[in-house]
């Protein structure tokens, strides 16, 4: 009986011990994807602030008329 209970134990901690590493493995890969969001957010706000300029700087030059087609 008493064998019994030992492997079971046995058993469950080695379970646990894969749980825990997959965990951890989670854990990292989710780090890994926020710093990558962080640095997407950044890199798009830059660009749209670019374009923003631009196309203030550009307002000047195009002249406000309408498209042939019209």
């Amino acid at each position: 009986m008493e064998k019994e209970t030992d492997e079971r134990l046995t058993a469950i901690e080695m379970k646990l011990a894969y749980m825990e590493d997959f965990v951890n493995q989670i854990q990292n890969v989710a780090v890994e994807q926020a710093k990558t969001i962080d640095k997407l957010q950044k890199e798009m706000k830059l660009m749209s602030d670019r374009v923003r300029e631009m196309s203030n700087a550009m307002e000047g030059e195009i002249p406000n008329r309408k498209p042939p087609h019209y």
